[in-house]
């Protein structure tokens, strides 16, 4: 089993997997530690990850990024909108009403989802995992930012599912910091607790969490954050300035040329990162845009000054997370920050002021999402011991359900299921009392978030036919489960019947009059879980006074009669029925949706992997002509005729032309065709120089073999006394065979120039070496035998009737020791596996 966390970041992503030392960051192909999260799309192929980012600069228009904040989002959302002017790619808006992004791919005009582009960043995220583990990789943990909503939530689970993953959870990245952050603290409080305020400002976005620490778990508090405060707002007042400044001094507008927004955004990236160390700091880019070289300097007094508005949003978080979790800034006892945006010195200063106390920065600020993903990964896996650590959740937004009354009056009802930080996961149940199917909505209420969408979902539950005619009782479960998604899981009618129970003449109950009162007790599986019951109002008395009135019948005894077969006064039994339920959620793909996009995935997987296997070939192609044009005037030189000479190099000339001109765009089938052409030429001069260097070794293995075998079988030495003569002739015969052999063809390879094919060939010597071990070996190595053991004589034993009583008594005593040993060691035995099986002593 896989145990691997991922960190999905807005710009780039970052993969944890544990092993039995800890948690390690995992490298991508060229050896980083963070994988652009970009998508690019060519004319044959897709480059993920660390590839998309090298060609984005040059295919602007097909390289998508920040999928993140596409993800899950209506297309008239108006921060979406306001994202997707700065996008070099081309948006537009759905059939459903959420965004599509176009590109062309494989020559053609294509459009994806946002969840399928997630899912193409997953999977470039599980081969680095694979590749690092050397295993496949299905279980994992995904780390997402607390403001994601139900239909968010959904995405990245359907991205991950085409992906070949399966989450085993959705992962707060805040809870996942404070997660990392407490499970390896040896000094936590066991009473008082211990409250750190945890700021993370990554690349996209602002998130805020109050934790309350107490020896071996953690409770969130609180959360808060800004879905649209991060580190490329700051970026993007430093392009706003440079690109007004340049317009004005080279009048050049960057805004017309998508490659040259991607130039000075990335430039405007570096200047802000040198910002944060240096109080001033210059920009040069060559060839911005028609040809022209721009300059640029900025203090950082001026950067703070034109990053106000930002700046200004930052409080707003702080102060959110403090007022919820209930506590001030004197009972915090450290503030934590991460994110790569958290860098910023003005930032830092805003925090500092804020609290009243210096931040700390002990952990890494860009990787403890991916460690936190990964520990709790390990900890949901059974294949890991980890250090006992609970994590006490909270669900960060309040859900609703509401439905229309079976009654005249069009009113919906409503009632909060799940109110903000509720443990997750977790169960509800509610009974309704109706005649015909009817619909629940579920629905996000008291939030102050313009961005979330009111209904979530719609649930349809019936049909059903009450067997009495009267309106039937339904008990319905709701889950939130550990990812944080609301669904109906199930939906059951409760009908009670009187049963007529037969009672038997003898003195004992029969067993299936027991066994149905046993099944009569209406017992809820939800509230045997220990979960919550919440009823609307006036149904939930009447339902509660039904059950008691179930379980008094249900307690009811037969009384055994001394006449004959009675019939004992009707009990009641509480028939369970399930209802189906059809579910709707706004805006989620569905199963045949879900189905044709693992599959197109797939394919454009194999495209990916067939056009990587084919520029293999090439590049082997290529590498042989170079290669071997090197060593022919060098290496192989003595082991080529002059004029076999020329007719290679020109076959090179000719393949190295044809590669860069016909053969540029060729199949993999081609390439290895081309350069089987060119081994049938090169081949055997390459074997006649392995064959000259290799042979030496052969021979002087060979030589040694025949010299330690001779040597000996004639020897004089005792240990070799006890094999027979014969044998040690056979042993020296074989030895002159095999020097015979090795004279007559070393002749006949020493007569030979190096450019003919060898006669004597290592395989062959290697062979003749294995078969004179195999013959003399087995000799050599015959073990002395074993000297024959010498009987003792037999001691004379006194007969019984010489033996005095005292001595029969004593010897009778003696007999019956062993067998008392015997028995106490086999309790000893029972004793021992008594306590290994004892769960006390475990």
């Amino acid at each position: 089993m896989s145990v691997v966390g991922f960190d999905l970041g807005n710009e780039s992503c970052i993969v944890g997997v544990a092993r039995q030392r800890g948690i390690d960051v995992v490298l991508n192909e060229e050896s980083k530690r963070e994988t652009p999260a970009i998508v690019c799309f060519g004319d044959k192929q897709r480059f993920i990850g660390t590839a998309g980012a090298a060609n984005s600069t040059m295919n602007p228009k097909n390289s998508i990024s920040q999928i993140k904040r596409l993800l899950g989002r209506k297309f008239a959302d108006p921060e979406l909108q306001d994202d997707i002017k700065a996008f070099p790619f081309r948006v537009s808006e759905g059939p459903d009403g959420f965004p599509l992004v176009h590109v062309r791919y494989l020559g053609e005009e294509r459009s994806f989802t946002p969840t399928q582009l997630l899912a193409m960043v997953l999977s470039n995220l599980k081969a680095i995992a694979e590749g690092n583990l050397n295993s496949a990789v299905i279980d994992c943990c995904i780390g997402i930012p607390v403001y994601f909503t139900d239909l968010q939530r959904r995405a990245v689970i359907d991205a991950a599912t085409i992906a070949g993953l399966r989450p085993l959870r959705l992962f707060h990245e805040t809870t996942a910091t404070a997660l990392a952050y407490g499970i390896y603290k040896t000094d936590l409080p066991e009473n008082d607790q211990l409250n750190v305020a945890f700021v993370d400002v990554g690349n996209a976005s602002m998130q805020v969490s109050i934790v309350g620490y107490k020896k071996g778990q953690l409770k969130m508090l609180s959360h808060a954050y800004d879905r649209s405060l991060g580190g490329r707002d700051f970026d993007e007042a430093l392009f706003k300035h440079f690109a007004a400044k340049f317009k004005e001094e080279y009048k050049i507008d960057v805004y017309q040329n998508a490659r040259a927004c991607i130039r000075l955004r990335v430039a405007c990236e570096k200047l802000k990162k040198m910002l944060s160390a240096n109080p001033e700091a210059p920009m040069n880019i060559e060839c911005l845009m028609d040809e022209k070289d721009v300059r640029g300097f900025i203090k950082r007094d001026e950067f703070e000054q034109i990053s106000a508005p930002v700046l200004e949003r930052v409080k707003g978080p702080l102060e959110k997370a403090l007022s919820e979790a209930g506590l001030t800034t004197e009972s915090l006892h450290f503030v934590e920050v991460v994110g790569s945006g958290s860098r910023v010195p003005a930032v830092m200063k805003i925090i500092t002021e804020f609290f009243g106390k210096e931040p700390r920065r002990t952990m890494n600020a860009s990787e403890c999402v991916a460690r936190g993903c990964a520990l709790q990964c390990a900890i949901l896996s059974p294949t890991f011991k980890v250090r006992e650590f609970q994590v006490n959740e909270g669900f960060p937004f309040s859900v609703a359900l509401s439905w229309k009354p079976d009654a005249q009056n069009n009113e919906s009802q409503q009632t909060v299921v799940f109110p903000k930080g509720n443990p997750m996961p977790s169960i509800k149940a509610l009974t309704f009392y109706r005649s015909s199917t009817f619909a629940v909505d579920v629905l996000n209420v008291d939030t102050d978030d313009l961005q979330i969408t009111h209904k979530i979902s719609t649930y349809t539950i019936g049909p059903f036919q009450s067997s009495k005619g009267e309106k039937a009782k339904l008990k319905v479960k709701v889950r939130l489960n550990i990812h944080g998604i609301v669904s109906l899981e199930s939906a059951t009618m409760l009908e009670e019947e009187e049963v007529e129970v037969p009672v038997s003449s003898t003195s004992e109950v029969p067993k299936d009059a027991t066994r149905m009162e046993t099944d009569d007790a209406p017992q809820d599986p939800a509230s045997s879980a220990g979960d919550h019951m919440q009823e609307p109002k006036g149904a939930a008395d009447h339902a509660e006074g039904a059950a008691e009135n179930g379980a008094q019948d249900s307690e009811e005894k037969t009384v055994p009669m001394d006449t004959d077969t009675k019939v004992e006064p009707s009990k009641k039994k509480v028939k369970k029925t399930n209802v189906p339920v059809a579910e709707l959620v706004y805006g989620a793909m569905g199963t045949v949706e879900l189905e044709k996009a693992v599959e197109k995935e797939y394919e454009m997987a194999l495209q990916d992997r067939v056009m990587e296997e084919t520029k293999d070939k090439k590049n082997s192609v290529e590498a042989y002509v170079y290669d071997m044009r090197n060593k022919i005037h060098e290496k192989y030189n003595d082991f080529v005729m002059s004029e076999d000479i020329e007719g290679l190099m020109a076959k090179l000339q000719e393949v190295e032309d044809w590669l860069y001109e016909d053969g540029e765009d060729e199949t993999k089938g081609v390439y290895v065709a081309k350069l089987e052409e060119l081994k049938k030429l090169g081949g055997p001069i390459e074997m006649r120089y392995k064959e000259w260097t290799e042979r030496g070794p052969a021979l002087e293995q060979l030589v040694y073999c025949i010299r330690s075998f001779r040597e000996a079988a004639l020897s004089g030495d005792q240990k070799f006394d006890h094999i027979d003569v014969s044998e040690k002739q056979k042993v020296v015969n074989e030895c002159s065979d095999a020097e015979t052999w090795l004279t007559e063809k070393k002749q006949q390879q020493d007569a030979l120039p190096k450019h003919a094919n060898p006669v004597l060939l290592v395989s062959d010597i290697k062979k003749k070496a294995e078969a004179l071990d195999r013959f003399c070996k087995p000799i050599m190595t015959k073990p002395r035998p074993a000297p024959k053991p010498q009987t003792p004589p037999p001691a004379e034993t006194p007969s019984p009737e010489a033996q005095t009583p005292e001595q029969q008594s004593n010897g009778a005593d003696e007999s019956a020791e062993p067998a008392s040993d015997g028995a106490q060691d086999e309790h000893a035995v029972e004793q021992m596996d008594t306590d290994k099986d004892d769960p006390s002593q475990a």
